[in-house]
């Protein structure tokens, strides 16, 4: 538990479930953790501050987040623990990464590679550092390989850091609208200072500008050639073009999580997709202009807030799946045509190199399929199984 503001946030780090709950909501919980029955914690609240809360409800609905261990004597059910990545890692092994001196060294490293990049214009990376070989499925491969091994440490700081304060963070693959997106669940943090979590959810940007630093450090000091010279411009062009999709905060990105941190949002996705909801359902007329407005049970500050991200998640959107429609499927089919070509109709090399092209792009559009079936699938399910009756019921 911590107080945040006039509320208290709650809840489980190994499960990730936390919610927000009242001053009076906070104190019945805490009376009760002490042993006291729920009706003298009733009389108690009452004779504190006059006022007959429900305890009964508030325990129900602790009870179904899983944060009652039992009633009555009797333990609880509890469903089975979501297992943490790396159940090898302690926190003891990575203290080190919320170190206060780590984000300074940071920062010299990142000064060094911009200074190196003025003293040198030459390593100004282009379009070029990536297409460093004549066969596309050679290129596809090696910069696949790259840039999962740096979304690999990305998310491995997320959850390094997550891990030092002991919270079991998860990693995963989902999708964020077009996007296959690597995350690391680190709900638990919500438990955490503030400086704690913003440097949980900084840290992976902190890797790719290390990353990108030291490869134009390597670059300018080191002058390598050749291959080793691409493979390194590969590594910090890639990390450092991860960075800009990291502003598309529509798509709760990690600098979607510390504006939401510092807006002092609980879930500012969530109350902005139910008012887009509300405004779309008090436009067809069916709903109350004000009463049911979501936004109205936030305080003034988290209101301001869901207001201007509303808009913001509304044209990100929209302009993010029409970006899809006009340029990434395009360049896919290109791409997919260009490698069936090679395949079926050239040399035994070019024949490799465009199965190589086809067996990647056509691996990473299966697994994004799956990661997002197995994320809106239900959703699909259980709207097909109402289509019929909508149907006959017209």
């Amino acid at each position: 538990m911590r107080q945040d503001g006039d509320h208290w946030v709650l809840g489980r780090v190994e499960t990730g479930e936390f919610i927000s709950v009242s001053a009076t909501a906070y104190r019945a919980i805490t009376l009760l953790g002490m042993g006291m029955a729920v009706s003298d914690a009733t009389q108690r609240l009452f004779a504190e501050t006059g006022i007959r809360y429900a305890v009964t409800n508030l325990v129900s609905e602790l009870d179904g987040l899983g944060f009652v261990a039992s009633i009555d004597g009797v333990t609880t059910h509890d469903s089975p623990l979501p297992q943490p990545s790396l159940r090898w890692l302690r926190p003891e092994h990575v203290r080190w990464t919320l170190h206060p001196l780590l984000p300074w060294a940071i920062g010299v490293l990142s000064t060094a590679g911009a200074i190196m990049l003025v003293l040198h214009h030459a390593l100004i990376p282009g379009y070029r550092a990536l297409v460093w070989n004549p066969h596309a499925g050679l290129v596809i491969a090696v910069n696949a390989a790259i840039a999962w091994v740096i979304i690999a440490l990305h998310e491995f700081a997320h959850l390094a850091t997550a891990r030092a304060v002991g919270v079991p963070a998860r990693i995963s693959l989902s999708t964020r609208l077009q996007f296959l997106a690597a995350q690391t669940d680190v709900t638990g943090i919500w438990a955490a200072p503030r400086r704690i979590r913003l440097t949980v959810y900084l840290a992976g940007m902190a890797v790719n500008v290390a990353i990108a630093s030291a490869c134009l450090l390597v670059l300018g000091l080191a002058s390598p050639a050749g291959l080793t010279r691409s493979l390194i411009a590969i590594a910090g062009l890639e990390s450092a073009i991860m960075l800009p999709p990291q502003l598309l905060v529509f798509m709760r990105t990690d600098v979607y999580f510390v504006i939401q941190d510092l807006s002092g949002c609980c879930n500012l996705y969530a109350d902005a997709t139910a008012r887009i909801r509300y405004l779309a359902q008090r436009a067809l007329g069916r709903v109350d202009r004000i009463s049911s407005d979501p936004a109205s049970a936030l305080t003034p500050r988290e209101r301001r807030a869901v207001r201007a991200y509303t808009w913001l998640l509304v044209f990100g959107t929209v302009a993010s799946l029409c970006a899809a429609l006009i340029i990434t499927l395009p360049a896919i089919f290109t791409l997919l045509a260009h490698a069936i070509g090679e395949a079926v109709t050239g040399s035994p090399s070019q024949a490799i190199d465009g199965a190589t092209a086809i067996v990647i792009i056509g691996g990473f559009e299966i697994v994004w399929a799956r990661s997002w079936w197995r994320r809106h699938g239900h959703r699909v399910l259980r709207w097909t199984r109402r289509w019929p009756k909508t149907q006959a019921q017209g």
